[in-house]
């Protein structure tokens, strides 16, 4: 392991692992706020935030931030959680100050362009729709705000329709400037890179990201409960939560050896030589 970490004077974290056997790296940058540090009244706006910063900045429209990136054989991408977002590409050694380039102008600078909004709020309403659709996926909501009632982690990430249409160009701004400080951001790379480089670029280009970190969000209070909805279906779909452990907890590994999934591969084949049901067993760990 090549691991190196550099912590700027912003508070912004450099993580890169260096690996001279390869022509490629993957890079990018994770924000420590999420679905959780929104406020009532901002219910789905960290995901709609993450879509409208592939919109288009001052230097660049929608369509020159994906054609930059795919020209060069990369790819560029994103993802929203409860806990956090990220933002991230792969592309080949020489392109990766163009990676950081794209990154650090998606996040500091997007334009929000009206047009573009109204598109994605549609977009993201429909993704509301498919997962009402989607049984898998729906379960887990159900248990998130089964377990976290009345709480932002509680609530699904995508939001509701009212409240994502309620959003506009000032609200995610704000929201933006509150949650994304360069404390509560790691970039990280890894691959065909070199951690000196990194930080170079990342010190120039994310120098407006600056001041504390972003406020705290409400401790967690797991509740528990129960909820079941019936559906004209072929299938069942059931989900258990228990009260894990903090984050920092020396007894996580542990906690994760116990819940591995192939723990239940006996249960999984006795169920289906008896019933001839078929089961897909998951288990994982999730929140701080």
């Amino acid at each position: 392991m090549t691991v190196e970490v550099t912590r700027l004077p912003s508070g912004l974290t450099i993580v890169t692992d260096a690996m001279a056997h390869l022509e490629t790296a993957a890079l990018g940058v994770w924000v420590g706020a999420g679905s959780r540090d929104e406020e009532t009244d901002e219910h789905g706006i960290s995901h709609l935030l993450e879509h409208m910063a592939f919109k288009g900045t001052s230097r660049r429209t929608a369509r020159q931030i994906a054609e930059e990136i795919e020209a060069v054989g990369g790819d560029l991408n994103a993802a929203t959680s409860v806990e956090s977002t990220a933002y991230y590409a792969r592309v080949l050694r020489a392109d990766v100050p163009l990676a950081l380039d794209v990154l650090s102008d998606i996040l500091a600078d997007p334009s929000f362009d009206p047009e573009e909004l109204t598109r994605e709020q549609s977009v993201i309403v429909q993704e509301i729709g498919a997962t009402e659709d989607a049984p898998d996926d729906l379960v887990f909501d159900y248990l998130q705000s089964t377990a976290f009632p009345d709480q932002p982690v509680g609530r699904s990430i995508l939001g509701t329709p009212t409240t994502v249409r309620s959003f506009n160009s000032r609200r995610l701004r704000a929201y933006l400037a509150r949650n994304y400080r360069a404390p509560d951001m790691v970039v990280a790379a890894a691959g065909a890179i070199d951690h000196n480089a990194v930080v170079d670029e990342v010190e120039r280009r994310f120098k407006s990201f600056s001041g504390a970190g972003a406020p705290a969000p409400a401790a967690a209070r797991f509740d528990g409960g129960a909820r079941i909805e019936a559906r004209d279906l072929e299938q069942v779909h059931v989900a258990m939560a228990l009260e894990g452990l903090p984050q920092r907890d020396r007894e996580l590994y542990d906690l994760r050896s116990a819940i591995a999934p192939d723990r239940g591969r006996q249960f999984v084949e006795k169920m289906n030589h008896q019933f001839s049901a078929v089961i897909s067993p998951l288990a994982f760990r999730s929140m701080s």
